[in-house]
């Protein structure tokens, strides 16, 4: 009678089906490239329309020369593609018939795995920035012309700091990551999306030259642990915002 009681009272994990087929994971990753992309665009030539002067009268080739260099344009522009690249990601798991949070791992996190993995980030930090003052290396460079430009630092600082990281963690680490990782076992399924996803999001980041974008690679790596670890999405998104908010601390230390 006992052990007919314990046998009734387990509970086998339930396994999900996976929203997308092989191929739809295919196309699914080269359709939210390709959305990332043009949501930038696409941010650009609003922002630039909306804020450049003269903007009505110049050419959509003049916008976006001047509105990629102006730092108010890409601060709105940043939020823009935030709005459109949450709806995307929210919209397409709805439509597949997914449930949100459980797909984009929406969900609270054990605040001793974040206390680790806040670590293991603060030890990538030191030896980046340790590196990168051996290599004499400047990649924050880009930054330079969009804090000359833009019309409050506070506005740049939301953009990059804090609207960036949510949208970037909710499609690379969220939508994508889940959609590669439901194709296999968990343990595999878990290595081949952090890989694959670690690797777009890196060459993307077109900003940046090689060496930068190698550790981007290895942050990116990062992320995806923290979410594998904490199994929430909300922990790389934190972690996330501290790594570029301490970039950004480090680089308005150099300027002002």
């Amino acid at each position: 009678m006992s052990n007919a009681t314990t046998l009734n009272n387990t509970v086998t994990p339930v396994k999900h089906p996976p929203l997308f087929s092989r191929w739809g994971v295919f196309v699914l990753i080269v359709g939210v490239v390709l959305a990332f992309f043009m949501s930038q665009l696409l941010g650009i030539y609003i922002a630039g329309k909306l804020l450049l002067p003269a903007a009505s009268s110049s050419s959509v080739g003049n916008i976006f020369f001047f509105g990629s260099a102006n730092g108010t344009v890409v601060s709105v522009s940043i939020i823009i593609s935030w709005v459109l690249l949450t709806a995307l990601s929210v919209s397409t798991v709805h439509l597949k018939g997914g449930k949100i949070r459980r797909y984009l791992a929406l969900t609270p996190f054990s605040l001793t795995v974040a206390a680790g993995m806040f670590g293991l980030l603060l030890l990538f930090m030191i030896g980046s920035q340790a590196l990168t003052y051996l290599l004499d290396k400047s990649p924050l460079l880009f930054v330079d012309p969009l804090y000359e430009s833009v019309s409050s630092v506070w506005l740049l600082i939301l953009a990059i700091v804090i609207v960036a990281p949510i949208y970037e963690e909710l499609v690379f680490r969220g939508l994508l990551w889940s959609a590669i990782a439901e194709q296999f076992s968990e343990q595999r399924g878990a290595i081949i999306a952090s890989i694959i996803t670690s690797l777009i999001f890196a060459v993307i980041h077109l900003q940046y030259g090689l060496y930068e974008i190698s550790t981007i690679v290895i942050l990116a790596f990062i992320f995806c642990y923290a979410r594998i670890k904490s199994g929430s999405l909300l922990l790389p998104i934190i972690l996330h915002i501290i790594n570029n908010g301490a970039a950004m601390w480090q680089y308005l230390a150099q300027v002002t």
